[in-house]
């Protein structure tokens, strides 16, 4: 008798459902009119304060320093960006409850794949056009602005500082998004948390970094002035937050009826 072959082996990669969740929620969210609408404010924003800025300069010789120019566009940015985004993460997964079951309970996805690939798509997304858009626009304004006080250094701790809180509202987003029964419950829910939290931070005494505090400080952080222990501290402390929410969220997602 011939010696029968050998069946094949076939190796199944654990990754691909997180990755195939990851990119779907990607496409959907770059095909979101939210998302659009967010990227149409920072680009608009940024190019109208910009130009403004530089016709100032050209035509009436009212210089304003670069790291004033970008502290008042960076908040501007993130306090308008918090409530499209905080819309935009709510509905991760309440609102796709009708279709949960069959893409988790059908499939071979876990729901700790699915929470992931879709908190992941979100992060993704958000922190990747922002630090696109603030980089050219910290370039640009130190090119044609008055930016011979921005220091490198601390152009990189105020994107972090506000790329930390974005990971937290969008964390907080996702998080509420996998317990709620629908968008708008989350959405409330989430505004509530954040500005709630915001608020009593602000009671916190001088000594400790609120973001409140760092966002009034930004043009001395821009120039590279600040306490470097302080801002670790802050960001560490942001992003750790941020993934216990996460984890949270996760774990009490892995054990809900969907």
């Amino acid at each position: 008798m011939e010696p029968q072959p050998a069946p094949k082996v076939v190796k199944y990669n654990r990754l691909l459902p997180y990755w195939a969740v990851f990119q779907l929620d990607l496409r959907q969210t770059f095909r979101s009119w939210i998302y659009q609408a967010w990227m149409f404010l920072m680009i608009a924003a940024s190019a109208g304060y910009l130009l403004y800025n530089l016709g100032a300069k050209q035509e009436g010789s009212w210089v304003v320093p670069a790291h004033n120019m970008i502290s008042e566009l960076l908040r501007w940015v993130l306090w308008g960006s918090v409530t499209l985004i905080i819309v935009l993460a709510a509905g991760t997964i309440c609102s796709e409850r009708g279709t949960v079951a069959d893409s988790v309970l059908c499939r071979g996805i876990s729901r700790y794949q699915y929470f992931l690939g879709k908190w992941h798509a979100k992060l993704f997304a958000v922190l990747g056009m922002f630090f696109l858009m603030g980089t050219v626009t910290i370039a640009a304004a130190g090119v044609l602005l008055h930016g011979e006080h921005l220091q490198l250094g601390g152009c990189l701790v105020a994107l972090a500082v506000i790329a930390a809180i974005l990971v937290l509202v969008i964390s907080c987003g996702v998080s509420i998004s996998a317990l709620a029964n629908n968008t708008v419950v989350s959405i409330a829910i989430v505004w509530l948390v954040l500005y709630g939290g915001g608020f009593l931070l602000s009671f916190l005494p001088e000594r400790f970094p609120s973001p409140d505090r760092v966002l009034k400080n930004l043009p001395n952080i821009l120039r590279g002035l600040y306490d470097s222990q302080g801002m670790l501290r802050l960001i560490a402390g942001t992003l750790g937050l941020s993934a216990f929410i996460a984890f949270v969220g996760m774990i009490k997602f892995s054990r809900r009826d969907v």
